[in-house]
């Protein structure tokens, strides 16, 4: 029997406790012996049928040597961090959904499990349901993984769906994700793109061999996106996304590495994932594209992402020599401003065609759109291709003729 701790009675730890009670007989049948949950940390008192297994102390845990797997709920880097260091040292697995601590020392806890000859595994930590990193590190492992994009936060996903499909603005559909439970409180980790930016850390980290951080990550939320923008990317031909994604350079191994809203085609293959539903491009050089679909939050599809990891430990004792990265102190990124992309520019101008022709001269190959009511004094185009920090000086030069930018947001092609 394998017996198990965790960390955290939350949404996700609760979760965890409720799969391995409800499923013992497939869990029995895929691990090959019966997990159970032996002790459970948390501060808090709950009434629950298993509230002899509570325990407020770690040591309660760490100290028990038929704790095999340790299963880290708890979120954020402090004590997480901590415990999953003791843990480690002590030979425990320590499996986690924590994708802030991942992100933050991945690499470092990922050695001490190597040295320790146990296993740091997290595949909850990213997709939530969707298998992700698993496939990544075994089933893809004949590949060069060369790009990663994908829509890896579902709130910011159900807030653009609405504000597409029934014509809400961004307050009216961050409100009703409030009141579905789609959205805390405070949304500011999965509005402003900080969540997203984590798991795109986590995956390149992986695809590319070592520490992406996400302090050198540039990222830009979703709370300026219009309903104005809507109508121009509808009539564009596509939709708007906050889209994460990480791509190496050929030339130096530095990792062009962004988290921003982005116009998306509609025949692309993430156009379609739509409400609280996540979706991962993993584009190698032998499958081409590879599409990982399916809830990326919620505490029973989370709960069976962890679950998943802690029978995959129990079939295969012993430390996995594919999952690993390096640790990289120095920034491997590719600086925003060397960036070069396609851009949708939608300005305030004055009417008449002065401006249109102030447009053409600075951006030779502009596209303008147009949008039902457009009004007189409002521009919309696509810049062409071309780097950010260019696109920046022209930007600049429109507003020295009198045009006011409104939006910027940049288009992908996936």
């Amino acid at each position: 029997m394998v017996k198990i701790a965790v960390l955290g009675h939350g949404v996700v730890g609760s979760g965890v406790c409720e799969v391995v009670e409800t499923n013992q007989s497939s869990i029995l049948r895929r691990a090959g012996q019966p997990i159970e949950v032996k002790r459970i940390l948390d501060l808090r008192d709950f009434d629950v049928p298993y509230r002899d297994k509570l325990t407020k102390d770690f040591q309660d845990i760490l100290q028990d040597e038929e704790i095999s797997i340790v299963v880290e709920t708890m979120g954020g880097t402090h004590p997480a961090y901590e415990y999953s260091v003791a843990a480690l040292k002590r030979g425990k697995n320590v499996v986690t959904s924590n994708k802030e601590l991942v992100a933050a020392k991945g690499a470092a806890l990922l050695q001490l499990a190597k040295e320790h000859n146990c296993n740091y595994f997290f595949e909850a930590s990213v997709g939530g349901g969707i298998p992700i990193i698993r496939p990544m590190h075994l089933c893809l492992a004949a590949n060069e993984i060369n790009e990663i994009a994908g829509i890896l936060n579902g709130t910011t996903n159900f807030i653009l769906t609405k504000m597409f499909k029934e014509g809400m603005d961004f307050a009216s559909a961050l409100s009703q994700a409030q009141e579905l439970g789609y959205a805390e409180r405070d949304p500011s980790a999965d509005v402003e793109g900080w969540d997203a930016c984590r798991k795109i850390c986590i995956l390149a980290s992986l695809a590319f061999g070592r520490q992406v951080h996400p302090e050198h990550v540039y990222t830009e939320g979703i709370t300026r996106i219009a309903p104005e923008d809507v109508e121009y990317a509808e009539s564009w031909g596509g939709v708007i996304k906050l889209i994460a994604r990480a791509r190496r350079r050929e030339e130096d191994g530095l990792v062009e590495c962004m988290v921003s809203p982005a116009f998306v085609h509609g025949e692309s293959q993430l156009a379609g994932i739509d409400g609280v539903y996540n979706g991962v491009l993993i584009r190698g050089n032998a499958t081409g594209d590879v599409v990982f679909y399916g809830k990326g939050a919620g505490k029973l599809p989370t709960a069976s992402a962890v679950v998943a990891d802690v029978i995959d430990i129990a079939k295969s004792p012993g430390t996995s020599k594919s999952l690993t990265w390096a640790e990289c102190d120095e920034n491997i990124t590719v600086e925003r401003r060397e960036l070069k992309g396609d851009s949708y520019v939608r300005l305030s101008a004055p009417e008449g065609g002065m401006a249109r022709r102030t447009v053409e001269r600075l951006f030779g190959s502009a596209v303008f759109l147009t949008r039902p009511k457009q009004p007189a004094d409002e521009l919309a185009f696509l810049s062409g291709a071309m780097e950010e920090s260019a696109l920046e000086n022209k930007l600049a030069a429109l507003e020295q003729e009198n045009l006011t930018l409104l939006s910027r947001i940049r288009l992908v092609d996936y």
